[in-house]
């Protein structure tokens, strides 16, 4: 963004190529987080610029992602289905039998006291409103500082998760409805973004979107297609499909991929990323909450260089171990017959 990009458009803002991995890698939560923080530093077309990030990379993982499983299957590189259109009717049209209907959550309490959805929505709202005085008594005390809300949040759900568990409380949570609940606040959350996008922004800035895009694209495509098959030793298809629709969306975007190519979840990609994402989480967060202050402050340069240093550092490691090979026909074995 800023060597290419910066170039070629000399009045644009520096942290203008962190649009791409907020609205990719994080979808519209961390696009609105990452925008949101920058227009209270200043920036004010940063939300709509990430929003729109955000909305290309949904649209490319799913479309992207449908049509690499097709071609996959065509080349037989997956493991668990044959030919795309071989996959169940409800992974082909969204639509689910009524013999295959799983119920949505459990009742925890009384409805004669609270009903159950109300209590486990009033949980989410209250980390969400925590997370927001948070931030606001954050930036009432350090004015030059700005903590996003998302990051906030987060940290207050991890406060009322350990309080739950610590008065015994948590055995009336239902973790399915939670779940349930989380992906229709996110749906909203991405029509909600996509309304807030102001098409002059995004009319004005169409080149360089444009070009951001692609290059984001093409490197979501070099990591599958060339990285993956050479260090993920088993199901490398399954698994890349998981990082894909991860890249490019969303971690649940990345599930409902791996779902059509492994309904049974038998390659166990789930569990390595589940693995893998323990020390990624609060770097994540790091990079939500600090980055837009460091671009604002003129010190973007510390940011990219911390993750470039990062990255090659995983690459030496990688070496060193073994964890990566320049021969991927002998990576594309299934977990059987190693």
């Amino acid at each position: 963004g800023i060597l290419v990009i910066g170039a070629i458009w000399k009045d644009i803002n520096p942290a203008f190529g962190l649009m791409l991995a907020s609205g990719f890698t994080g979808g519209h939560g961390t696009a609105a987080a990452i925008g949101t923080a920058f227009e209270s530093l200043g920036w004010e077309e940063a939300r709509t610029l990430a929003m729109t990030s955000a909305t290309v990379g949904v649209v490319s993982a799913i479309v992207g992602g449908l049509i690499i499983i097709k071609w996959g299957s065509r080349k037989g590189y997956t493991h668990f289905i044959t030919k795309f259109e071989d996959m169940p009717g409800e992974l082909r049209t969204g639509l689910i039998p009524e013999d295959r209907r799983e119920a949505g959550g459990r009742d925890t309490i009384s409805s004669i006291s609270l009903d159950p959805l109300a209590f486990h929505i009033a949980l989410i709202f209250l980390a969400a409103l925590g997370g927001y005085y948070c931030s606001r008594i954050a930036s009432a005390y350090i004015p030059r500082v700005s903590l996003p809300v998302f990051s906030c949040a987060f940290i207050m759900g991890i406060v009322i998760s350990r309080i739950l568990q610590a008065t015994g409380a948590s055995q009336y949570v239902d973790k399915k409805t939670l779940s349930r609940l989380s992906g229709t606040f996110t749906d909203l959350l991405v029509a909600f973004g996509v309304a807030s996008i102001s098409l002059p922004v995004v009319v004005r800035y169409a080149v360089p979107l444009t070009l951001l895009f692609i290059f984001g694209l093409l490197y979501c495509l070099f990591i599958f297609s060339w990285l993956s098959p050479r260090i993920l030793r088993t199901y490398w298809f399954e698994k890349a499909m998981f990082t894909w629709g991860w890249m490019t969306g969303t971690m649940a975007m990345g599930i409902a991929l791996l779902r059509i190519v492994d309904p049974k979840l038998r390659s166990e990609a789930l569990d390595d990323f589940a693995f893998a994402y323990l020390p990624i989480a609060p770097v994540e967060i790091l990079v939500v909450t600090f980055s837009p202050m460091l671009f604002a402050t003129g010190r973007g340069w510390y940011f990219i260089g911390g993750a470039i240093g990062y990255g090659l550092l995983v690459w030496v490691i990688a070496l060193m171990k073994g964890w990566f090979s320049f021969l991927p026909k002998e990576l594309r074995v299934s977990r059987e017959e190693i």
